[in-house]
């Protein structure tokens, strides 16, 4: 903590690396303080970015105003982060209608029931993972 009291807070959490380092370098461009935490931990351990929130980007209360000035114009960039849809629109969550959406593994229905029965008999892995689209908002899945 600094002298004067400033309270340090977590200004926005991120699944993706990159992203927070091209967040932190455009606040640091504009001289406002900052530092990413959790980073470390979580691209060497990437199971464990939904439990630990993700890799968080720490401000300095006093400095929250500035950051949401300078990184309004660059909502674009948070929009397309997890865009895999070439076309103009992107893919909006239904339950919720967040774009934080990411196309992958399943994370409700991993396995087909048929799976589960192979896996069962034959104790082994499965085959394959059903695939959906995520939100990373509501935490739900979707076709």
């Amino acid at each position: 903590m600094a002298d004067n009291g400033d309270k340090i807070i977590t200004y926005a959490s991120y699944y993706d690396p990159m992203l927070a380092q091209i967040i932190r370098s455009k606040l640091e461009d504009n001289d406002i303080p900052c530092f990413i935490a959790d980073e470390n931990f979580l691209t060497a351990n990437p199971i464990y970015n939904q439990a630990a929130g993700g890799i968080k980007l720490k401000i300095f209360e006093r400095d929250m105003e500035r950051c949401r000035e300078v990184l309004a114009e660059d909502d674009a960039l948070i929009a397309e982060s997890h865009e895999e849809d070439t076309s103009d629109s992107p893919v909006v969550c239904p339950y919720c209608g967040s774009v934080d959406v990411r196309h992958g593994a399943a994370t409700e229905k991993k396995h087909h029931w048929m799976n589960r029965i192979f896996m069962i008999l034959l104790s082994i892995f499965p085959f394959y993972a059903n695939k959906a689209w995520h939100c990373f908002n509501c935490g739900k899945d979707f076709q």
